[in-house]
């Protein structure tokens, strides 16, 4: 029987647990394999199982449902070793609207690994919003491997915010693919800050399938020390009037290593899609700006880094 309290994983998240352990707020609490709290609202069913590494979890927001308050599921790993492994199989049925806050702490680790494997179904007008932040230690001994398959069908709405700014990254490959069918949206985002040898892997991928679909990729990396940072993000544009952007930011300090690479393609003479990257050091220009008004280098170039991370 475990001895962690869920406020205690919600506190080394950053989260006040008077905030999040209240009737109104759904939440989903696990450390390790052990489910240590879960609550439920009207219109929201988890059926979850623990595993031997993990949990097995089904979440399905009922057709038609508005989920006033952002659902919170916490996962963390507190001991310095341990191995973290979730399986979510998300179902938000037609007209549905849901926000999930999804914090994911490891502040201890020397040698942990935290895996997620999601399959995310968005129904028919559905709205599906996801804010994942990480809280790691300064010790960079985490492996984070999340991997998720989406569908949006038509008319649906699928965000997802992807932030680890404070800690050492470890090792990280995120792997995320969406399918939007018409008139749908998606939008994925990442924010990430490496330092000393984090490795950072960011593989996206959407597909504009259906007609009118919308679809936008934005990645912001900021690399020093000797981390390395290698973004790939691609959009397919299929459909006619379907329309998406892909855009990545990296800056690069020390002797730090940052690549990125675009991919746009488009199948449909109706369809358009374009793209923005830029690697390189903070501009020079904001830089010069700031310490003009009393900031000096360091200060300054970590204000700018944190306005691109924000």
């Amino acid at each position: 029987m475990s001895d962690i309290l869920p406020a205690d994983v919600l506190a080394s998240s950053g989260i006040d647990p008077h905030d999040v352990l209240t009737d109104d707020v759904a939440r989903l609490v696990v450390h390790e394999n052990k489910v240590l709290g879960s609550h439920l609202v009207p219109g929201l069913s988890v059926d979850v199982e623990e595993t031997a590494s993990g949990i097995d979890a089904a979440i399905t927001v009922k057709a038609g449902t508005v989920v006033a308050r952002p659902v919170h599921m916490c996962f963390g790993v507190l001991p310095e070793e341990g191995l973290q492994e979730i399986l979510l199989r998300i179902n938000v049925q037609d007209g549905a609207k849901v926000s999930i806050l999804a914090h994911c702490t490891f502040p201890n680790a020397l040698k942990v690994v935290h895996r997620m494997n999601a399959d995310i179904h968005v129904g028919k007008n559905a709205e599906y919003a996801y804010f994942e932040r990480h809280v790691h230690g300064d010790r960079g001994g985490v492996t984070v491997l999340p991997k998720a398959a989406v569908r949006v069908d038509e008319g649906g709405r699928f965000r997802t915010e992807f932030e680890l700014i404070k800690g050492r990254v470890g090792r990280m490959d995120i792997d995320y693919e969406t399918t939007c069918l018409k008139e749908a949206v998606m939008e994925m985002i990442a924010r990430i800050s490496g330092s000393g040898g984090d490795v950072i892997n960011i593989s996206e991928s959407g597909r504009l399938a259906g007609e009118n679909s919308r679809g936008v990729l934005k990645s912001y990396i900021a690399v020093r020390g000797h981390a390395q940072a290698h973004v790939k993000n691609t959009l397919v544009a299929e459909a006619a009037y379907a329309r998406g952007h892909v855009d990545c930011k990296e800056i690069v300090q020390d002797d730090a290593v940052a690549t990125a690479v675009p991919i746009v393609e488009v199948r449909n003479p109706k369809a358009f899609v374009t793209h923005e990257a830029a690697i390189g050091s903070v501009d020079s220009r904001q830089l010069e700006t700031l310490m003009s008004r009393g900031l000096n280098e360091e200060d300054a170039t970590e204000l700018i880094i944190s306005g691109l991370l924000s």
